[in-house]
């Protein structure tokens, strides 16, 4: 019992850089020797002394006490990221799958677009199918020039660059016209020059406009007096439907309207615009969409847009929805954050502290992360909310176990203060860049006895206990100040009074100056080891004791991180 419980609490220690879950380890401990169940309150007991004996233990020396326990347990499987519990769409084939994403270019995406890219991103992949990016920009009044290349960016970026056709509405106008033009010469669209506030409560009571009824030459002047003749606001396009169909929304719903205001990229060329349906309409039958995934907010646009295909003989795609998410605590608004921006209350939409895709990519953030969150949560019609604690920790986990493999470690001392270790041995301190990957190399710290420390760590030096500095040496604190005590860890671990385990850096002209920004925008000041001169921009790393970052740019004399998460 002994030993099988050993293996498994330090597998668990492992697993979770120290951290041990009893509950976890109990059950994994019956999996593999369920006869232990005899023998419940010894075992539990036994748990809780192994726990406590390996409470301070280095972790290079549980990886070795395990590797000489049961190496099996050390054999990782390889991580796919991500491949989740997706359910089969309907009616779907191997290598004919085509599906979209329909941002409109108001701002940058935020983590509530990353949701619905990344899992219609995900079933493109999972039937070796195509995943289109249309950018539907027929509302001139809501755009933001700049949106287009960052919707692009960030759409590559969630799909690990498999957009496989980009489309901008704007280039097809034309396109929109000569099919609206069919609806009207086939009589199942007319123009409406009702005033709306009239038209609304007919059509609420279910009762058709004089409109509806002209003679078709009079519906085709109308038409071709919509693009010069009529002003903005004087004529709608509207589909012809069942007036008294029992959801007031499908009656003799807009297709098209007037709209003057100046449009970024067609300028004052155009005016007239389709509305969302009858472009959506258009585009996925034309694109070949062949599965339309978005929210359960779009089931009425759904049947319009099944309505226009019927009309104009194209078969519909199969239309499959989510519930809503409510992300809990975000501010996700592109308009408002557009106006914050232009207010100077935000730098850009890379912003630290904004929750869109630029500031989440520069923090450090991997596709990968919200491929797995989408993936986790599927294709489901139940309404969620995810607050802004429960979001962080699902995308923190996931993205965690993209970047540990292959983020090296360093010490970064936060607010140095010197401190001497009386008789203090001189020695070079070798540390792996990489616990788990040795072929990474290590790095050298000279350790003299003068070296610096977190000032909060200095606060919490006890008196009469005794401290160890990662992978150098054991200290008491004493009234003469810190004195050398011994090195080895083991010392350390079987001391009656254990203190802390801390992090530091010899106090050396070659440490770098180190700035991290953090979540809030705050900064934060100190040293960092020599070694970090070899990292590159945009490169994540590890600082021990503290957490991940990515380094943003390399000024003159210091070097400038962004915080990433634990």
């Amino acid at each position: 019992m002994k030993d099988t419980v050993r293996k498994f609490v330090l597998k668990n220690a492992l697993d979770f850089k120290g951290s041990v879950n009893p509950k976890a380890i109990l059950g994994l401990i019956l999996r593999s020797s369920p006869e232990f169940k005899k023998d419940f309150q010894k075992l539990n007991k036994e748990i809780e002394s192994c726990i406590a004996d390996i409470k301070d233990k280095d972790l290079k020396d549980i990886k070795k006490e395990l590797e000489k326990l049961d190496p099996n347990l050390l054999k990782e499987k390889k991580k796919e990221v991500p491949k989740g519990p997706l359910k089969p769409l309907r009616n779907a084939e191997k290598g004919k799958v085509v599906v979209r994403i329909a941002p409109s270019p108001s701002g940058a995406l935020h983590i509530g677009h990353a949701y619905g890219s990344s899992l219609n991103a995900l079933y493109a992949q999972m039937y070796n199918g195509k995943f289109i990016l249309r950018i539907e920009d027929t509302n001139p009044e809501n755009i933001y020039s700049g949106a287009y290349k960052l919707i692009e960016e960030d759409a590559q970026w969630l799909t690990n660059n498999n957009v496989s056709q980009v489309i901008i509405q704007s280039e097809r106008l034309e396109t929109y016209y000569k099919h609206a033009k069919t609806l009207v010469d086939k009589e199942n669209a007319y123009v409406c020059t009702c005033d709306a506030d009239t038209w609304r409560e007919m059509k609420n009571n279910g009762e058709a406009c004089a409109c509806r009824s002209l003679p078709i030459k009079e519906q085709q002047d109308r038409y071709q007096k919509m693009f010069k003749g009529f002003a903005e606001g004087e004529a709608v396009l509207r589909l012809k439907t069942d007036i008294k169909h029992k959801n007031p929304a499908m009656r003799d719903f807009g297709l098209m309207r007037i709209n003057d205001h100046l449009h970024p990229k067609t300028k004052k060329a155009s005016r007239v615009w389709p509305l969302m349906v009858l472009s959506v309409a258009i585009d996925d039958h034309e694109l070949g969409v062949t599965h339309v995934l978005n929210g359960k907010d779009h089931a009425d646009n759904a049947k319009k847009e099944t309505m226009i295909m019927e009309l104009l003989g194209w078969k519909a795609p199969e239309y499959q929805h989510w519930g809503r998410i409510n992300f809990e605590g975000f501010t996700l608004s592109t308009s408002k954050t557009r106006i914050a921006i232009e207010q100077n209350e935000y730098t850009g939409w890379d912003d630290v502290r904004l929750p869109f895709l630029p500031a989440l990519r520069k923090r450090g953030y991997q596709s990968g992360a919200f491929q797995k969150f989408s993936s986790e949560i599927g294709l489901s019609l139940t309404d969620k909310t995810v607050s802004v604690e429960e979001f962080w920790k699902m995308i923190n986990a996931f993205n965690k176990d993209i970047i540990e493999p292959t983020s090296n470690r360093y010490f970064f001392v936060e607010a140095p203060v010197k401190v001497t270790i009386k008789n203090a041995p001189e020695k070079e301190v070798k540390i792996d860049l990489h616990q788990e990957d040795k072929k990474r190399g290590a790095r050298t710290l000279q350790g003299k006895g003068k070296i610096l420390i977190q000032k909060k760590d200095r606060k919490d030096l006890v008196e009469k206990r005794t401290h160890r500095l990662m992978d150098y040496c054991n200290f008491e604190v004493k009234g003469e100040g810190e004195t050398f005590s011994s090195q080895d860890y083991e010392d350390y671990k079987n001391a009656e009074n254990k203190g802390k385990i801390i992090h530091w850096l010899p106090d050396s002209n070659d440490l770098i100056n180190v700035e991290i920004i953090m979540g809030d925008n705050s900064r934060l000041q100190g040293k960092g080891e020599s070694g970090l001169k070899n990292v590159k921009e945009g490169d994540i790393v590890q600082f021990e004791r503290f957490a991940f970052a990515r380094l943003d740019k390399k000024e003159k004399n210091k070097l400038v991180f962004w915080y990433l998460h634990k």
